[in-house]
């Protein structure tokens, strides 16, 4: 019995699809170590004030590790600032969740959104794939994550609290995120404050849905008024 308990983990060991799976394992571990690493350096120092052997250092990883995982720096900084970004999309549906009309929902969202400077480290890595078609496929992909995700979480929330949506999910997940780029990044070479960042994002993005409450005082404001006029006109 002790004979086949000290055999079971050397077996297990060496059978090929667990070293495999292990591998793979620790590649992810790995990625996800430079990834971390990388990313508040390439904030806080660009693209050009940041060495491959500072990363490394932050990490406690090789040089090799980096250009074996993610080939160049440059592939590395998209992947870090969509990454950052799809944190903090999510960051943002979290904060809107507790939202019980339509423009509290708008105002989590947008303080969220411009609370750090996520957008314009995305931003960043858009202008950088202009010269690097080859990291156009990541970006991509990120935007349209970005935005399926938005539009799951909208119409999650029209349908939760019966609010009846200005425009169709897709178009207002793209509209607030096209804004939030837009707005952020003139807002950062103008040197303007979160605070008026949200402001001027929601002031473009105007309402985006009504309270099922509101809807019906509407329609009985203009039942009101088709009577008024109909008996004006008798």
């Amino acid at each position: 019995m002790a004979e086949n308990l000290s055999q079971e983990p050397f077996e297990a060991a060496g059978d090929p699809k667990h070293a495999a799976r292990a591998t793979r394992s620790a590649g992810r571990r790995m990625r996800s170590l430079l990834l971390d690493a990388a990313s508040p350096l390439f904030r806080e120092r660009g693209l050009s004030g940041t060495a491959i052997t500072d990363i490394a250092a932050a990490a406690n990883a090789f040089p090799s590790q980096i250009t074996y995982y993610f080939r160049t720096k440059e592939a590395l900084f998209v992947e870090c600032a969509c990454r950052e970004l799809l944190y903090l999309a999510r960051a943002t549906e979290r904060a809107a969740l507790q939202a019980r009309t339509p423009r509290d929902y708008t105002r989590a969202l947008a303080e969220t959104v411009t609370a750090n400077d996520s957008v314009a480290f995305f931003a960043e890595a858009l202008t950088l794939t202009r010269r690097r078609q080859d990291l156009a496929p990541l970006v991509e992909r990120t935007i349209e994550r970005l935005h399926s995700e938005g539009a799951r979480a909208y119409a999650s929330q029209v349908e939760r609290h019966g609010w009846r949506s200005l425009r169709a999910p897709d178009e207002s997940s793209r509209r607030f995120w096209a804004v939030a780029i837009g707005v952020i990044l003139e807002g950062y070479a103008m040197g303007r404050s979160p605070e008026a960042l949200c402001a001027e994002m929601l002031r473009v993005l105007g309402e985006q849905a009504k309270c099922t409450g509101d809807t019906a005082r509407l329609r009985l404001v203009d039942e009101r008024d088709a009577s008024s006029n109909s008996n004006e006109e008798g």
